[in-house]
């Protein structure tokens, strides 16, 4: 394979998995850690990825285009899989939640079938479809608003004036950053909705796998210190884990 190839190639893998070791990188493309270390230097001063402690992830540049849902569920798909039944587990009977628009929460949906009497509001067309499908007992609110058909989600005024009539026991958010300096942050500029939840839930749990770390999106959803969980995955650098502990929030690492 060419430079070039395995450049475009290496791109194409961290679309797909997120930060990945350099090591991993080699073993996967059957190459030595000096030419990958040399492909990424390339991509690197293109500013295509971004080099940290051993790891590599695609840059910010790269990184901060608002996907369509159909799009970022495609992507770390088996680690949102995990993170999704992982958090599901911290679901009670009777409990009423709020299950933020995105694709790592939506993965919790195929794992709430053995739970009762729950509450469920959303403002995703996507889960509120999926929960509809399981058919059970649950009392599921949808929060309105104006629909945008990119993330398949409900927004604006109408949406957060009717979340904040509510009190829940859980929020589960996702995220498309997430930093140790200012907490979750997203693309999304109608994100009045997310916060409006994050005020009316009394505990906070967020589902972000590792790649979302050390990223810092426009706009802040919900600052650090308001976090109760965070459910991620192994990749989480050991530097991070370790602040957030520090800073009171529990963290559960799928394998």
């Amino acid at each position: 394979m060419k430079p070039r190839e395995r450049q475009q190639a290496i791109l194409d893998y961290l679309q797909i998995h997120g930060r990945t070791p350099v090591d991993q990188l080699a073993d996967y493309f059957e190459t030595t850690g000096t030419t990958i270390r040399k492909d990424l230097t390339v991509l690197e001063a293109d500013n295509k990825v971004l080099r940290t402690y051993g790891s590599v992830v695609l840059a910010a540049a790269s990184d901060e285009i608002d996907l369509p849902l159909t799009n970022k569920t495609t992507i770390n798909l088996e680690v949102k899989s995990k993170i999704g039944r992982a958090a599901a587990d911290l679901i009670k009977n009777g409990d009423s939640i709020i299950m933020d628009q995105g694709s790592t929460v939506l993965q919790m949906v195929p794992n709430l079938s053995r739970f009762e009497n729950l509450t469920i509001m959303t403002n995703s067309l996507h889960i509120i479809n999926a929960l509809t499908a399981l058919e059970l007992d649950f009392e599921l609110l949808m929060c309105g608003g104006t629909y945008r058909p990119k993330s398949g989600s409900f927004h604006g005024i109408l949406a957060e004036s009717t979340v904040e009539k509510f009190t829940f026991d859980k929020l589960f958010i996702g995220t498309d950053g997430f930093d140790l300096n200012v907490g979750l942050t997203t693309f999304n500029e109608v994100h009045g909705v997310s916060k409006a939840m994050c005020h009316a839930a009394r505990e906070i749990i967020v589902l972000a796998d590792s790649s979302k770390f050390n990223r810092r999106s426009p706009n802040i959803v919900c600052p650090l210190e308001k976090i109760n969980v965070l459910v991620t995955d192994s990749g989480i650098d050991k530097s991070i884990h370790a602040a957030l502990i520090e800073k009171g929030i529990r963290v559960i690492v799928v394998d």
